[in-house]
């Protein structure tokens, strides 16, 4: 059973997906990956994967239950999401602003956060473009 705070880490990675307009198959497949991590149930997983067909904002989700640690995975696969094409787009680069206000983070507490999440993803590019 998924529990409430990744739920809503996963719903936050949906709206970030749909920076752009769309949610690609990659992104899909990252949002999948994290739901069967987080031992959803499947019907959990058929709820997510549901939720992720239409268009969403990140404050379409309810974020209260989230600890500060929560809110910096939240980020961290954020930022991950945002690579998993091989570029962040200057949409999902503005969407990650927005998740950082929403969050609650000064742009100087998610600096270290963006910046090692950033180094992590581009180093799984080439693995991920295979």
């Amino acid at each position: 059973m998924i529990t409430k705070e990744k739920k809503s880490i996963l719903q936050l990675l949906v709206a970030l997906a749909w920076a752009d307009g769309r949610v690609d198959e990659k992104e899909r497949e990252l949002v999948s990956a994290l739901t069967e991590a987080f031992l959803a149930s499947k019907e959990e997983a058929e709820e997510i994967m549901s939720w992720a067909k239409q268009a969403r904002q990140l404050d379409e989700v309810d974020i209260s239950s989230l600890s500060r640690s929560d809110m910096e995975l939240a980020l961290q696969y954020g930022v991950l999401l945002t690579w998993i094409d091989g570029e962040q787009s200057a949409d999902e680069v503005t969407q990650l602003d927005k998740l950082i206000s929403l969050l609650g983070f000064t742009r100087e507490e998610a600096q270290p956060v963006l910046d090692s999440a950033s180094a992590f993803a581009q180093t799984l590019l080439p693995e991920l473009e295979s």
